[in-house]
């Protein structure tokens, strides 16, 4: 038997044929095996190994590239098949549908697998052989494995990372022009993809079509996250991988395993702070500018509308017409209003306007999104000074001392509309009165129609008649 084994392979079948004088001779076994038996064996190998063999690896699938391999201490999460040199199943991760997570090199693993691991990248295939003194030795694991079995390993390599990793930040694209960084407490919009470092992909904006918005360095995303979002410009596309210490550890969540390193490429729209104002920048003002705009003027102007991105929302250039507000009544956002503020003619500039200075967390559906800085470019075309403050209605000189018998032409004690009207027109005709600029004026005269008009008769008489500086705390809007 000694020299019919010898040259044979696993899972060879030998039928082997011994002469008594290579058997057990004339004495034969006493009971079992007669003497001068010739021994017929029917023999399948089953395993082999030698006291000298090491362990064997034979990588079979190897990324392109490879930036890290296992190291002593890394934890790792690989899929495997466990099979003895028959090819004989007993066990597998896939069948559990479940990786198997261990730190190798510190003696959580079997001293052959500990050492047949080492120096593999993630996505990369390898067999790896195990001779039995490396493996479960003399006694088995005193259930699937025999004592003295050899034992082959067909691992694929999903997940590394070391405890004392940080995270990593790499193909970082970053705008030419970049005026500011992003810093704790700012707030944060950017589409992102995540997945797990063989690819897997578990989230992502864009198929919600919406983009990620969160305020950083607060504790409202993963730490890793809150990290890696810090020092990033607008526009900028980065690729930040997060270790399960600073992702979301040993339990996962969702589609995330347990222990899983994070992969995220991100694209960062936009970032403002809660307590920045409007940014104005000024391209061109005239060299005679002397009339500026203030709270009350009415004022035209073009604009082109968009997105710290660049995406253009709206643009009264492409539409021909011009944007027409009185400044100051809450016509426009606020960010706006204050935009547009200490502008001469043929002034122009670019307005920057923070959400909370725009439209909110809310934006507006279908055209702003929620939470979105908002650039405008700016022209003013033209400017009429409004009145002051609670008038809508001012004289441009003396106020006649006989005022309310020239409105009364027919002298009869009583004013009605028509002739109210009538005469207010007159005077704005003549130059002699203004209306406040950018209303209706038929709606502004019946307005000072109404107000004089105290007992609501629908005619205003001379004891009702009163100018604004002879009116009480009522607060009227007067003449």
């Amino acid at each position: 038997m000694d020299k019919a084994l010898v040259g044979m392979c696993v899972n060879e079948r030998r039928f082997v044929k011994i002469p008594p004088k290579l058997g057990y001779g004339s004495e034969g076994v006493s009971g079992v095996i007669p003497p001068n038996s010739v021994l017929h064996f029917d023999v399948l190998l089953i395993d082999l190994w030698n006291s000298e063999d090491e362990v064997q690896i034979q990588t079979y699938f190897k990324p392109e590239k490879c930036p890290r391999t296992i190291q002593v201490s890394d934890f790792v999460r690989y899929h495997y098949n466990g099979t003895f040199l028959d090819g004989t199943l007993f066990d597998s991760s896939h069948n559990r549908m479940r990786t198997y997570d261990t730190y190798v090199g510190i003696g959580w693993l079997i001293p052959g697998m500990d050492k047949g691991l080492l120096g593999m990248c993630v996505g990369e295939k390898r067999i790896i052989t195990v001779p039995p003194f490396l493996a479960y030795g003399e006694e088995g694991d005193g259930k699937e494995i025999p004592g003295q079995a050899s034992l082959v390993f067909d691992v694929a390599l999903l997940d590394l990372h070391n405890p004392k990793d940080g995270i990593t930040i790499e193909n970082q694209q970053v705008p030419k022009s970049c005026e500011r960084k992003s810093q704790i407490g700012d707030f944060l919009r950017y589409h992102y993809n995540g997945t797990l470092l063989d690819g897997t992909l578990f989230d992502s904006s864009y198929s919600r079509n919406h983009t990620y918005d969160t305020y950083i360095g607060k504790g409202y995303v993963i730490a890793g996250m809150d990290e890696g979002l810090l020092g990033v410009c607008i526009g900028e596309k980065r690729r930040i991988i997060i270790p399960p210490h600073l992702g979301y550890g040993e339990e996962g969540r969702g589609k995330i395993p347990g222990s899983a390193v994070l992969v995220f490429d991100i694209h960062v729209i936009d970032f403002h702070n809660p307590l920045d104002s409007v940014n104005i920048t000024t391209h061109y003002k005239p060299s005679n500018c002397t009339v500026l705009s203030k709270k009350g003027d009415y004022l035209k102007y073009h604009y082109n509308a968009s997105l710290l991105d660049g995406t253009l929302l709206d643009s009264t250039v492409s539409l021909g017409k011009t944007y027409n507000i009185v400044l100051g009544l809450g016509q426009v956002v606020l960010g706006m209003d204050m935009g547009l503020r200490d502008m001469c003619v043929g002034e122009r500039r670019t307005v920057v306007i923070p959400p909370h200075l725009g439209y909110g967390e809310a934006g507006v559906e279908g055209e702003v999104p929620g939470s979105a800085v908002l650039v405008f470019d700016i022209e003013l075309l033209e400017l009429v000074s409004g009145l002051p403050d609670g008038y809508m209605f001012v004289w441009h000189g003396d106020v006649s001392p006989n005022l309310f018998e020239e409105i009364d032409k027919d002298n009869n004690g009583e004013v009605f509309l028509e002739e109210f009207s009538e005469y207010i027109q007159a005077q704005v005709d003549s130059g002699k009165g203004k209306l406040a600029p950018g209303f209706d004026s038929e709606k502004i005269v019946k307005n000072m129609f109404t107000n004089q008009d105290r007992n609501g008769d629908g005619k205003i008489t001379a004891e009702e008649f009163k100018l604004k500086d002879q009116e009480t705390t009522e607060g009227h809007d007067e003449l």
